[in-house]
């Protein structure tokens, strides 16, 4: 398994399952932990179908229609950076845009189960139609259900367990320790 980083020496994580199995609910509920601890997150969602952040009528919706291959959208509250795939321009992997990420303590990754980088799998009972990725995919290193488990040599935890996952992520990627004063800061 290759270990990614994103910007800097940021350390990735990745939460994946099939479709309903829980991964956006876990994703934020560990980010709101991870937060509230005091570390910094960003998070990359990987988007299986088109999507669009602009809509028609905007300003910054014309200049891409107009042929912009990208736009900024800045703002005092918030920025965003829209990328146009043109002229056949291939996806980009995991590890072709964590580069453009801000260094943080950790970045939170929802999807790209294919991509060679440590994942956290989601399971969920009544999305059990898949086989699970663990088997297979030895990038998983930990499975977040709620059922049992029994098939794995893997850390299982129960995905309501949101301080215990934390915990995990926070000893598996040896995040930087956060003095009590420095925590209290951050909420």
């Amino acid at each position: 398994m290759t270990k990614l980083y994103g910007a800097g020496d940021t350390p990735v994580v990745g939460v994946t399952g099939w479709k309903n199995s829980g991964k956006t609910t876990l994703v934020a509920r560990v980010v709101a932990e991870l937060t509230r601890r005091g570390y910094t997150v960003s998070t990359v969602k990987h988007a299986h179908h088109a999507f669009d952040v602009d809509h028609e009528g905007t300003d910054s919706y014309k200049h891409r229609e107009a042929g912009a291959v990208e736009v900024a959208l800045v703002s005092g509250y918030r920025w965003v950076l829209m990328h146009e795939n043109r002229d056949g321009e291939d996806e980009p992997g995991l590890a072709d845009f964590l580069p453009r990420m801000a260094p943080r303590d950790i970045i939170v990754v929802e999807g790209y189960k294919r991509e060679d980088f440590p994942k956290i799998e989601v399971r969920r009972s009544d999305a059990r139609k898949h086989d699970p990725l663990a088997l297979t995919d030895p990038t998983v290193i930990a499975i977040a259900s709620d059922h049992p488990v029994e098939e794995t040599d893997k850390p299982v935890f129960d995905l309501d367990s949101i301080s215990e996952i934390t915990d995990f992520i926070v000893e598996t990627f040896a995040l930087r320790t956060i003095a009590p004063e420095d925590k209290d800061a951050a909420q």
